[in-house]
């Protein structure tokens, strides 16, 4: 059977469908698992998942119903769903710290002297470390003098303890001055960024700002030529 016979049967089956039952309210077109369009005056259980087109009893169509999606789509679709729900999360994000960013600052200056004070606060914390590690490697040099002046002698146990102890302790400046270094690195970059967005943000205020002006300026030309 060809396109145009198929068409013909259906728009025939239609035409009898409605002939046949003046009185329906609602007739359904629908199409079955060989590609046959049917016109029935309800939904057979096996089609209800199928796609179908709702037409008043004139005829008219008035509502399109959309098959029920296959497991697939709806895999597609739960994924495609999830994956807008960490988008807009992410951009909440974004959005509350670009708000925090414009609240905290009104000009760069401001968030160099923000830098400045972040990290002189740490220089200040290393060099307490460099100051108390200098201490210790001098305890250390005086407590190996005093270990060689015994000779052959056995060495006090307090002075082979607290060699150790520095020992220790040195690890631990040595540790937290390469962290505060690294901290530093960070810092720095953070503040970088944040003068970099709120450049942007600035851009996009001031541009926003001035589109306002220029519409307010002509809204009040035209009004004012109106009223003459």
């Amino acid at each position: 059977m060809t396109a145009a016979h198929r068409i013909a049967n259906a728009i025939a089956a239609f035409a009898l469908a409605i002939a046949a039952a003046p009185a329906l309210a609602a007739m359904y077109k629908w199409v079955d698992d060989k590609g046959v369009v049917h016109y029935t005056d309800k939904m057979p259980p096996e089609a209800v998942d199928k796609g179908n087109v709702e037409f008043n009893k004139q005829g008219i169509p008035i509502k399109r119903n959309d098959p029920a999606p296959t497991a697939e789509q709806r895999r597609v679709r739960a994924a495609e769903e999830e994956r807008q729900r960490v988008v807009a999360r992410e951009q909440e994000v974004v959005d509350r710290r670009d708000r925090a960013l414009m609240q905290s600052y009104t000009s760069e200056d401001e968030i160099e002297l923000a830098r400045h004070r972040a990290l002189g606060t740490i220089d200040t914390q290393v060099q307490s470390a460099q100051a108390y590690s200098v201490q210790l490697t001098k305890r250390r040099e005086e407590l190996e003098e005093r270990r060689k002046s015994f000779g052959a002698k056995p060495v006090p146990p307090a002075i082979e303890h607290e060699l150790e102890n520095i020992g220790s302790e040195l690890a631990k400046q040595d540790a937290f001055i390469g962290e505060k270094k690294r901290e530093t690195a960070a810092v720095t970059a953070r503040y970088e960024t944040d003068k970099q967005r709120w450049r942007e943000l600035r851009a996009i205020a001031d541009a926003k700002e001035g589109k306002d002006q220029m519409k307010s300026t002509k809204d009040s030309s035209t009004a004012a030529s109106t009223a003459r």
